[in-house]
């Protein structure tokens, strides 16, 4: 190891407010970069709070400089990823740092510690889970990323492929204007779903929370269980996610889909919040709580980002899970620009050989804004 880096597990409160505040450093003069909210991160990573450790483990490090703090890893094992996408394989993540020598000995000490847990391949980065940020962005630097998407540096590529490391998978997201498109067959199929009186597409109802959301994420499990990198949410984390979304849910932006009744599909439509939180530095105290509180009950933003999105398992490969997918998109986007005045929107992440999504994503006007990268190394 070199003499003036020294990497040391995060063990104390100090450590763990250094390990969230290094992003500050990083991207102090980044302007994509959008400063997260410190409660959430500080959340994410704590045992207590975050179920996900309910299944899984996760040792945080710290690098320091000549005593100034220079990077930061996490290295977890999943119980349900062993058991889901393959047994040995480990995951890393919450990586930042100011170096090339310094990003080689913190992938190194992931390793280290995943081999020491009888891991025999290595995933990242995974910050923690599938379900958090995954994937190192790799193009779209310039352009702000919405909301529970991750900015990096481009410099990361390099230092993360010279440690070894090849494409696992990317992870796509497109733009695409939504103030008005026209096209014939989108249109076809919305007509001929709303002739359909066995088909309903409605609003989710917010004084029932709990209950629809947990109908969404059920659907969810089911929809992308087939999926590359899928992990089930438990209980607890379908709970946990529920009460961090409600704030940020609105009754015309989130739509489920029933056929006899019976809900098959769905999809979240968020405002961009990163657009309120933006100058907030992180800080809801003493008066950021206050501001985005004001912001939330009436958001305008630019963009809007539909970061899930499922149908039931049963209609995969169907013409009626297209049908419904193109209706849910359709009344969504109506909402978004009549209601929000919101004129862009993303879609996204999707896999990039999930074609059936992609088709789906691929709208009048769509592009792809930014791509994110998930590495995979051999441990052994």
């Amino acid at each position: 190891m070199s003499s003036d880096i020294v990497i040391r597990p995060v063990t104390t409160k100090a450590d763990r407010r250094a390990f969230v505040d290094f992003a500050w450093e990083v991207y102090r003069d980044d302007p994509a970069w959008v400063p997260p909210l410190k409660d959430e991160v500080h959340g994410l990573i704590d045992p207590k709070k975050n179920p996900w450790f309910g299944h899984a483990k996760a040792q945080l490090w710290l690098a320091t400089r000549n005593g100034q703090v220079a990077g930061r890893i996490s290295a977890q094992v999943d119980d349900l990823v062993q058991t889901h996408m393959g047994q040995g394989i480990g995951q890393w993540g919450m990586f930042e740092c100011l170096g090339p020598r310094v990003a080689s000995e913190l992938i190194g000490t992931a390793e280290d510690w995943l081999r020491e847990q009888g891991m025999t391949s290595a995933l990242g980065p995974i910050s923690l889970s599938i379900w958090d940020e995954p994937g190192l962005e790799i193009e779209g630097f310039d352009e702000p990323p919405t909301v529970m998407m991750g900015h990096h540096r481009e410099q990361y590529q390099t230092w993360i492929e010279a440690a070894g490391y090849a494409k696992a998978k990317d992870l796509l997201t497109y733009e695409v204007g939504i103030k008005s498109w026209n096209d014939p067959m989108i249109d076809r199929l919305i007509a001929m779903g709303e002739r359909n009186s066995r088909l309903k597409i409605r609003t989710v109802d917010k004084s029932r929370f709990d209950e629809e959301a947990a109908i969404i994420l059920h659907l969810l499990n089911d929809a992308w269980s087939d999926n590359w990198g899928y992990v089930p949410l438990t209980d607890a984390e379908i709970a946990y996610a529920g009460k961090k979304l409600k704030p940020i849910i609105y009754n015309d932006l989130v739509r489920i889909a029933e056929y006899d009744g019976e809900p098959v599909a769905f999809m979240i439509t968020l405002p961009d919040i990163n657009e309120l939180i933006a100058d907030l530095d992180g800080k809801l105290l003493p008066f950021g709580w206050a501001k985005l509180l004001w912001r939330l009950r009436n958001p305008r933003t630019r963009r809007a980002r539909v970061p899930l999105m499922g149908v039931a398992k049963k209609l995969h490969q169907t013409r009626l899970a297209s049908q419904i997918a193109f209706m849910l998109i359709e009344y969504s986007r109506r909402a978004c620009v009549d209601k929000f005045g919101i004129e862009t929107g993303e879609f996204g992440w999707i896999l990039e050989d999930n074609k059936g999504m992609l088709s789906i994503a691929q709208l009048p006007s769509a592009r792809v804004n930014h791509r994110y990268r998930i590495y995979e190394k051999s441990l052994v």
